[in-house]
């Protein structure tokens, strides 16, 4: 059963930090490109983080400088630090992980369907 699950979500004050995490099961990350989204009410859906299978990274220009994105092939878990959170950076965040690259949408939930496998999401809060 391929699955992916979020966690390290919470509520934090603007200049903190962050760390979330994306745990695999049933498939190799090694295989897959990886990406996280995220999704604030009103707003329509952001890639904000890429990392492929050639271990490059990419980032929106509204996180650059700010997110990491780090991965640990042996745990089979991807990590997005997130550093110097902003009240803008408010939204819940998935996990991605596919072979056919990335889509846009304006509504997150429905790029599940595109990727080999999508996470439930977790609520980042910065206030």
């Amino acid at each position: 059963h391929v699955q992916l699950v979020e966690s390290g979500g919470g509520s934090v004050q603007a200049g903190g930090s962050l760390r979330l995490s994306c745990t695999a099961s049933g498939f190799t990350f090694r295989d897959s490109d990886m990406g996280w989204y995220r999704q604030a009410p009103g707003n329509e859906c952001e890639l904000v983080a890429t990392l492929n299978v050639d271990g490059k990274t990419h980032y929106a220009d509204s996180v650059k400088g700010r997110f990491t994105f780090t991965q640990d092939n042996a745990k089979n878990v991807a990590y997005l630090q997130m550093n110097s959170l902003k009240t803008e950076d408010t939204a819940m965040y998935y996990c991605a992980a596919g072979r056919r690259g990335y889509r846009n949408s304006g509504y997150c939930i429905l790029l599940a369907q595109w990727f080999d496998s999508w996470g439930q999401g977790t609520q980042v809060t910065v206030s």
